[in-house]
């Protein structure tokens, strides 16, 4: 299979079958013939509800440091959206096992012999673990990488944000039959499944589904934990102190179920880099590219954290 070709830091227009034959949108930096070594295809996964061109500008500095990139739209979102997200059915599940699935198996089929690296942020980082394929990865670099358990939700905003997100936002997706994120000024318009996800609160993300419309069977939430055992990618997953979803309890909950990879966990302090603060998302805007981009930089090229960067680290063994 033959992808297009980035002739520049533009990317060109990707679409992608997912397994049951749902089409994706995306965007791709991909660079002329051979390199001379393997040149690694990174796979970007979104936050929840986020169109793919709010990571546009760190795709095109990973191309530009000789990566090809991969930026897609999970279904009901961006360019992969349906006519109409009434009764639309989609949720992480299926934005893991059915659109991630269908990039990591895109990136096999257009890119032969190429490693395959992903960046996942926010819920993006736990959507890798719920693919089929994703023990093939070979790197992975999260940025507050969680599944939204509201009790590790930032302390002195966790009753805000529980009434907000896991109360106001099912409420109104119950109404409309999705959630007009976009007319809020919250986030993208998201399929009322994805709505249905966020807002459990178990501890353990198999649960999500161990009961309602869309009940796995004990086997299945128990295949669903033993993806995330498979992934062997080092795995090097940066928090930030005022982020108030990506803290350090939320990470490290994900983190443990990713028993099978060694781990990294890097907390940075805003203070330590002169900010004001770094939140939940600034960590991809380009004002912060100077100071924090050449991070997941040297992970994906080289495995290892650069030595002057900021912060606190631990470090987890793989458990086999």
């Amino acid at each position: 299979m033959d992808a297009p070709v980035s002739h520049s830091s533009n990317p060109v227009p990707l679409s992608v079958q997912a397994p049951d034959g749902y089409r994706l949108q995306g965007s791709l930096w991909r660079h002329r013939g051979p390199a001379r070594r393997p040149r690694p295809v990174v796979i970007v996964n979104a936050a929840t509800s986020v169109h793919r061109r709010y990571y546009a500008r760190f795709a095109a500095f990973l191309h530009e440091h000789g990566f090809d990139v991969v930026t897609y739209d999970y279904r009901g979102i961006g360019g992969s959206r349906p006519a109409s997200l009434r009764g639309f059915r989609a949720g992480w599940l299926e934005w893991g096992s059915l659109d991630f699935e269908a990039m990591l198996r895109h990136a096999e089929a257009a890119f032969p012999g190429q490693p395959v690296h992903v960046v996942g942020h926010s819920v993006g980082g736990f959507l890798i673990g719920l693919a089929e394929s994703s023990h093939r990865i070979e790197r992975i670099f999260t940025m507050g990488a969680q599944f939204a358990h509201w009790r590790d939700y930032r302390r002195g905003r966790r009753l805000r944000m529980l009434l907000k997100w896991h109360l106001a936002m099912p409420a109104v997706a119950a109404a409309f039959g999705y959630f007009p994120g976009a007319r809020l000024g919250w986030m993208e318009d998201t399929p009322r499944g994805v709505v249905h996800d966020w807002t459990r609160r178990s501890p353990r993300f198999e649960d999500f589904w161990r009961r309602g419309p869309r009940r796995l069977s004990p086997a299945q939430r128990r295949l669903l934990v033993e993806r995330f055992a498979a992934v062997r990618a080092p795995i090097l997953a940066v928090g930030v102190t005022d982020d108030p979803f990506g803290t350090r309890a939320a990470v490290r909950r994900l983190l443990a179920y990713y028993r099978g990879a060694e781990r990294t966990h890097l907390v940075i302090s805003p203070a330590a880099l002169g900010c004001k603060s770094i939140g939940h998302f600034a960590f991809f805007h380009e004002r912060l590219r100077e100071a924090l981009w050449h991070i997941p930089l040297e992970w994906l090229a080289r495995d290892r954290l650069p030595a002057e960067a900021p912060g606190e680290a631990a470090s987890f063994p793989a458990q086999r």
